[in-house]
Parts: structure tokens; sequence; C-alpha cells
């Protein structure tokens, strides 16, 4: 009778996680709860500061995210979080917090981003560290962002530059990429169909996509990935931290933020149809960025088992900038998993904090 009762509690213990799961998840998510304060605002952007408790290193870490994902990727969970961990090895932090952009921003493209926003928001993060040089970090297309905006400004002020999951010969990611290497094969071949994508006059009112769109189509990039934690949940009902964790990762995956239709027209009928990064350079509206203008140490990493950005597609950047001093690894994880997963904190966080912590000036 004992071990009946005791199945029946762990039963009616497991119904009430998941109803609490499906009706509250709420209640579960543990993301972005490192203290952090707003220093400054410029257009559609928020500077947030997170002050190291023990500070060691005169330049500031910067961190500057991709679209569509909100920034509690860099504050996953209290235990494993991006900017208490770095916060702890001596570095103070930066991240850009995006607005959450609706159709009203269709028109905003690359340039807005690495020539407008970026360069402004440094400017005042500088002014509030009171300091020049910085590092600064960029995973997925916000890698893309920091890659080109260093590109484009060539600041001497970036000691640093760290870009993490970022196409820069995206004909080689995969079968993403072989996809869209077999489209741009074919619209070679029809003139009617060059005029209209690769000349890219499609307008941006058409390409806006929904935050909603967006996670419907990074679920779908690895469906089997997106199952396994419904079945995992179901097997792990008894499992409290288990259950935060996966609510807390549901509450991130299913609040995406919209791609504005001139994001979209750079980073889809530009950098991966027309492929133009693997030779260095790419056109942007009247600008010509050259990736050869880059000249600080320079940190390359790629999940090892991203879906996504391959490590083919991430790793030619090693020979495409001047740097002298350039460092490449592979780091555990998918696409998402490369920033926050218990591997590459344990695996990968020490690794770059080394690095950083080598070419940074100790106080």
């Amino acid at each position: 009778m004992k071990a009946l009762k005791l199945i029946l509690d762990n039963q009616s213990e497991k119904l009430k996680n998941l109803s609490i799961r499906v009706f509250n998840r709420k209640s579960l998510v543990q993301s972005e709860q490192t203290p952090y304060e707003i220093i400054d605002e410029y257009q559609n952007t928020k500077i947030r500061y997170y002050a190291s408790p023990n500070k060691k290193y005169k330049e500031p870490l910067v961190f500057i995210p991709p679209l569509a994902v909100s920034t509690a990727i860099y504050d996953l969970h209290p235990h494993r979080s991006l900017v208490q961990y770095f916060q702890n090895q001596g570095f103070d932090l930066y991240l850009l917090e995006w607005d959450r952009f609706n159709y009203s921003h269709h028109s905003l493209n690359f340039l807005y981003f690495i020539d407008d926003l970026i360069p402004n928001c440094i400017e005042r993060i500088q002014k509030h560290a009171q300091v020049e040089d910085l590092s600064i970090h960029g995973w997925s297309m916000g890698g893309v962002f920091v890659t080109l905006y260093t590109a484009l400004h060539r600041p001497q002020y970036v000691k640093n530059l760290i870009v993490l999951g970022s196409p820069m010969n995206a004909h080689k990611s995969g079968k993403i990429g072989k996809l869209f290497d077999i489209t741009h094969q074919f619209l070679n071949k029809k003139s009617k169909l060059q005029s209209l994508f690769l000349k890219e006059n499609i307008a941006t009112q058409y390409i806006h996509t929904p935050g909603i769109i967006n996670s419907i189509g990074f679920k779908l990039i690895n469906p089997k990935s997106w199952l396994d934690s419904k079945i995992q949940l179901l097997k792990n009902l008894g499992d409290a931290q288990f259950l935060t964790e996966n609510a807390t990762m549901s509450q991130f995956l299913n609040h995406m933020i919209d791609y504005p239709g001139g994001v979209n027209k750079d980073m889809i009928l530009n950098l991966w149809l027309k492929n133009p990064l693997k030779d260095g350079h790419i056109q942007l509206v009247d600008k010509l960025i050259e990736l050869k203008n880059i000249d600080c140490s320079v940190f390359i990493g790629a999940g090892d088992n991203d879906q996504i950005v391959s490590e083919a597609a991430a790793k030619p950047l090693i020979e495409l900038t001047n740097s002298k001093d350039v460092t490449f690894t592979l780091i555990p994880g998918g696409h998402l998993g490369l920033m926050s997963s218990q591997k590459s904190a344990e695996q990968f966080w020490p690794k770059l904090s080394n690095w950083l912590a080598l070419r940074s000036t100790q106080i």
C-alpha cells in the first residue's frame, strides 16, 4: 500500500507540474534576473550597464545582439548567465537592447544598425565608462553587425572583436547554405528573376517578418530538436530544475522580435543568396565594406552542432581580415546552445574569458 501511495503521489505531483508548465509558464521563467542600469537610449535602442562587482580590466565588454531574439539569451538562468559570468571575471558589461520592432520599421536595414545605431551607442558607452578602448561581442546576426561595423568605421578603439556563429561563407552552411547556393545558380540563369532577387528590387514592406513567424521558422529549421524538447518535458515532469529551464527556453523561443524588411533584404537576398562575404566584402547601398579593414584582435567561434551557421560558414573570417591575432574555436552546442548551454558555460566561457583577459588592460 505504501508503494502504491508513493506512485500515486508521484503521478499527482507530475500532473500538478504539467498544469503549472502549461497554464502558468511565466511563474517558472528565470531569465533576466541580473540587476542592470539603463544608462542611455538612442532611437530604437536602450543601453544596459552591468557593473562588475570586482572590476579587474579597464576595457568594458559590449554585447551586440542579433535581431529576432530577445536579450534574455545573455542572462538565461541565474546559475548559467553569460553576463553574470563575465561580470564575475572582472569585466564591466554593456548590452544593447533593441526595441520590439514592428511593421512601421520595415525599411530599417543593415546600414541603419552598423552606421547609425551601433556607432552612436558606442559613443555613449565610452562616455559612461570614461574609456576609449573596448571589446565587442557579436553572436549570429549580431556578429555580422560588429564585423561590418568594424570594417566600415575602422575604429581604433575596438581592441578585441568577438564573432560567434556568424556566416562569412553562407553557401557552406550545411543544407541551408546548399539551398541558397542552388537558388543563386538558378537565378543566374533567369534574367527576369535576377532583376527581382539578385538586384534586390523587392519592396521592404513585402518581406517584413513578424516575431511569431521568426519563432516558427527557427523551430522548423531543426524540428527534431523542438520535438525532443517536448518529449523530454514529459519524461522529466518530476524534475523542478528541468521544468524551470524548459519553461525559460520556451518563453525565449516563443517571444521573438520582428525582422524589419530592409534587414531581411540585406540578410537573405544579399548576404545569404549572393554570398559576397566569402570574398571579403559586401555592397550595402552606396558603401563597399571590406573585411580587410579589420586589424584588431579577433576571436571567431562556431557551434559544433549548429544547424544554421556551420563551422565551414563561420571559419573563413580567419583569412578575410588583416588581423595578426586571430583565434578560432568550436563551441559545444547548436546556434542557441553555443551561447547558453551547460557545456558551453563549462568549456567555452572560461576559454573566451582567458583570451579576453590576456588582451585587456589590468587595473
